[in-house]
């Protein structure tokens, strides 16, 4: 089977959320490619990930900590930044937001998820674009839920479809500029998030995880749970010349599980 090598030498990628799971894998891949990557996080474990990167791959990666609710903080530390030539605006949030739970908490959770997974990218975005020339590509990532829905998660899959509609309104915005939008729509990755959500899941419905995560695989196509480094390869073919046509698009990373 042949393999397809990309070549971002010279290139600068910015990449949010990217101190663990898919964003640390998609910056990872950006990094094999040879760009000049930064790694933004509001946890100082980007930090951490930062030197860990720089040293398997020979080369500095940089590291930005910031809280991306925070638009005047956004703005600041994006102003830090030279150009950019590639935005991976992969920063989110997951968590169970049940309609009928009466706990005041689930508007907490629900507010700060719409928070980082809504405003947060268009603060990214809006502040990242005077950086960015003709083209310059941004690759938001969405999910299977932004086209479907399941119980209880609210206000993610709220968030999820309103990536995907900004990715479009965004397409159109910024196509004149030169400028392309595409996002990836990932299945069930095996990240910490989405442990966490199989957990509450399993709690609240009173089945096992294991029955739970076969039923999640059993409906896809092809077998097998995706792992973040699973993940690189469709966010370097939207930011490579092989996608210079695609714009407004959303790529289905999932198994079959959704087709679109």
């Amino acid at each position: 089977m042949g393999r397809i090598r990309y070549d971002f030498s010279g290139e600068h990628v910015l990449v949010t959320g990217a101190s663990r799971g898919i964003g640390r894998a998609v910056a990872e891949g950006f990094a094999a490619a040879g760009a000049d990557v930064t790694i933004l996080s509001s946890g100082a474990g980007i930090h951490d990930a930062a030197h860990e990167m720089s040293a398997r791959f020979g080369r500095k990666v940089a590291a930005l900590e910031c809280d991306i609710t925070d638009g005047t903080a956004v703005k600041a530390t994006i102003a830090s930044l030279g150009r950019i030539d590639v935005l991976v605006n992969n920063a989110g949030l997951e968590r169970i937001t049940p309609l009928l739970d009466e706990d005041d908490a689930v508007e907490n959770t629900f507010r700060r998820i719409t928070d980082i997974n809504t405003n947060g990218t268009f603060y990214v975005t809006r502040h990242a674009v005077p950086r960015m020339a003709a083209g310059g590509r941004i690759v938001i990532t969405g999910s299977i839920w932004s086209r479907v829905a399941v119980p209880e998660f609210s206000a993610y899959i709220a968030s999820k479809h309103a990536n995907l509609g900004f990715t479009r309104v965004m397409a159109k915005e910024l196509g004149p500029k030169g400028i392309r939008v595409n996002a990836v729509c990932p299945g069930w990755v095996r990240t910490e998030a989405a442990v966490l959500s199989l957990q509450n899941m399993s709690l609240r419905t009173g089945r096992s995880e294991e029955d739970l995560l076969a039923e999640i695989v059993g409906a896809q196509v092809l077998p097998g749970l995706l792992e973040p480094e699973d993940l690189a390869a469709p966010y370097l073919f939207l930011a490579s010349d092989g996608a210079k046509d695609m714009t407004g698009q959303a790529l289905m990373l999932d198994r079959g599980e959704v087709m679109a």
